[in-house]
């Protein structure tokens, strides 16, 4: 009988994951649920090594988020046919980020990004109707904006070459 080991997947280098967090525009978010985790999509942006995202100020994300900051956070990138793909897992904490100038950057990059690649229905996922235009993702809002902070585990995994 032939001894058979798993195959496990080539773990990607740092500026590897550096590259796919830059290159995407979407993640999922796994938050400590009641009595199952809840994962939810949302719009990230990533500013140096930092990772900000926009929630709209209600639902069950927020109430999971009173109760416990840490989460895991996916992120992929996968070729239509799966001959390259990518897999990013990315531990720590969510906090709320107050600072003014730090606040109204992630806003700006957020609704850049969306005005240069993503559809506008995309906006309701932010609470916002589609025509207002990604326009409507701005500082003078009262826009609640994320930042992952002390960051525990990141592990990146991708395609055999």
């Amino acid at each position: 009988m032939m001894d058979m080991k798993p195959f496990k997947l080539p773990k990607m280098s740092s500026d590897e994951i550096g590259e796919l967090l830059d290159r995407e525009r979407i993640c999922r978010i796994a938050f400590k649920g009641d009595d199952f985790p809840y994962m939810a999509p949302f719009q990230y942006v990533r500013m140096g090594d930092a990772l900000y995202f926009h929630f709209t100020d209600y639902g069950k994300k927020m109430r999971l988020l009173e109760k416990d900051k840490r989460v895991c956070i996916g992120f992929e990138s996968l070729e239509p046919d799966l001959s390259e793909y990518s897999f990013v897992a990315v531990r720590g904490e969510l906090e709320k980020v107050d600072e003014p100038r730090e606040r109204a950057e992630a806003i700006r990059r957020l609704s850049e990004m969306g005005r240069e690649g993503l559809s506008e229905n995309f906006l309701a996922a932010h609470g916002f109707p589609s025509e207002q235009g990604w326009e409507t993702l701005s500082e003078d809002k009262p826009l609640v904006i994320f930042k992952l902070e002390r960051v525990s585990d990141t592990i990146g995994l991708r395609s055999p070459a």
